[in-house]
């Protein structure tokens, strides 16, 4: 019974830890739909930087965020911060937001911002799915103080979502320099996790 005590809570973190893992979005990229639009197709992209983000940022440790192949480099967790960033560029672009620049934001530690990644990628690829928003409507538009800038969402395209592509091999890559690989089992091909 005096180990029960003692081994229950770190047992019951553990579950709650793995419940957390298991909830976060893109662990397997979703089934594709059934038929090809402009908004589906962009879905499915977003989907896949969804789903390649959740592996290279899955059981990153300490000293891989605070590994940098340089001096010159950034550090993963400001690669990752960086993403972060994108995917919220993402989202707003979808939900008709505008990015203001200097607007305050919550401090996050990894997981937090982790979880939040994946959720605006989830968010606006499924709002992409719905059929209730047209690409031509999702304008990049960015405010600085009092002035404007918008973009069309072809600039999502070669812009925030092939960056964050680009930012995820690094995560990948800098994970492997600093001895924790990439899961092997999980197929960028099929987006689904091997047995």
């Amino acid at each position: 019974m005096k180990y029960l005590t003692v081994l229950l809570p770190f047992l019951m973190a553990a579950s709650l830890q793995a419940q957390d893992g298991a909830a976060l979005p893109y662990r397997e990229i979703p089934d594709y739909p059934e038929s090809y639009t402009p908004e589906t197709v962009a879905a499915r992209m977003i989907d896949g930087l969804g789903f390649r983000y959740y592996w290279a940022t899955e059981g990153l440790r300490p000293e891989d965020l605070a590994y940098k192949p340089s001096e010159d480099a950034r550090e993963t967790a400001e690669t990752i911060d960086h993403i972060h960033g994108l995917s919220t560029t993402i989202v707003n672009s979808v939900l008709k937001k505008p990015n203001v620049r200097g607007e305050a934001k919550p401090e996050l530690n990894f997981e937090e911002k982790r979880k939040a990644t994946l959720e605006n990628l989830q968010t606006a690829a499924d709002l992409l799915r719905s059929g209730n928003v047209k690409l031509e409507d999702c304008k990049i538009v960015f405010q600085n103080g009092g002035d404007t800038s918008e973009f069309p969402f072809w600039n999502q395209i070669n812009g925030p979502i092939a960056d964050a592509l680009w930012h995820c091999g690094q995560v990948v890559s800098f994970r492997r320099a600093s001895g924790n690989p990439f899961n092997s089992k999980a197929s960028l091909f099929s987006g689904k996790v091997r047995d």
